[in-house]
């Protein structure tokens, strides 16, 4: 059995991950791929719940801390019931939002600094990292307009417009530390030409003519 391959679409809000991971994974299962799409926080009943939490506007009190190991307890009970056994059959994994997100949201815009993230994420991730992390890049003025268009913002978009450039500069920082693993996706054009970017960056990993 081969082995599956983990993705992950990273990107501040309103880039376009989740509308780019479905069009994936539909293009992938025609193509006769056994694919999982998933999101964090959340992927599990656990996960979703604390998901919950987390995105609740009311809960505005959260200390950065506490959201750092939220998301962490999220991500232990992901990797463990979801990503690994979908892995261990050879599936292709594709996951909206993982590692890098936290990297991005509390080491860099939250300032939690890089050692603290990293030491409180891996028990959970437990040695599993995405075999190809993208990056969908954007403006954050642009994005805000788009996340503005689906109505209700949660308590993470909400942060304004400050902390949001800090995670854009962070997922920046991160594909400079890490460029092997990241491939940047310009996410300003249309869905369709978006979409080319995608399959060009994971048709080589699957063998497949994009």
């Amino acid at each position: 059995m081969n082995p599956g391959l983990f993705i992950a679409f990273e990107g501040i809000e309103g880039s376009g991950k989740s509308t780019q991971q479905i069009r994936l994974a539909e293009h992938l299962e025609r193509l006769g791929h056994d694919v999982v799409c998933t999101r964090e926080p959340g992927g599990t009943a656990t996960g979703d719940r604390i998901r919950a939490v987390l995105l609740d506007p009311a809960l505005a009190e959260l200390t950065p801390t506490t959201e750092m190991l939220l998301f962490a307890a999220s991500r232990a009970q992901h990797v463990r019931e979801l990503l690994r056994p979908a892995l261990a059959r050879g599936a292709v994994v594709l996951c909206d939002r993982y590692l890098h997100s936290s990297l991005a949201y509390q080491a860099w815009a939250r300032r939690l600094g890089r050692d603290a993230v990293l030491a409180a994420n891996a028990p959970a991730v437990d040695g599993l990292l995405p075999g190809l992390v993208l990056l969908l890049d954007m403006p954050v003025q642009d994005a805000f307009s788009r996340a503005a268009e689906r109505g209700r913002l949660d308590r993470i978009e909400q942060a304004g417009r400050a902390f949001h450039d800090a995670v854009r500069a962070g997922f920046h920082a991160e594909r400079e530390l890490d460029p092997t693993r990241f491939c940047t996706i310009d996410a300003t054009g249309s869905a369709d030409a978006v979409f080319e970017q995608v399959l060009a960056a994971v048709a080589p990993r699957l063998g497949l003519v994009s």
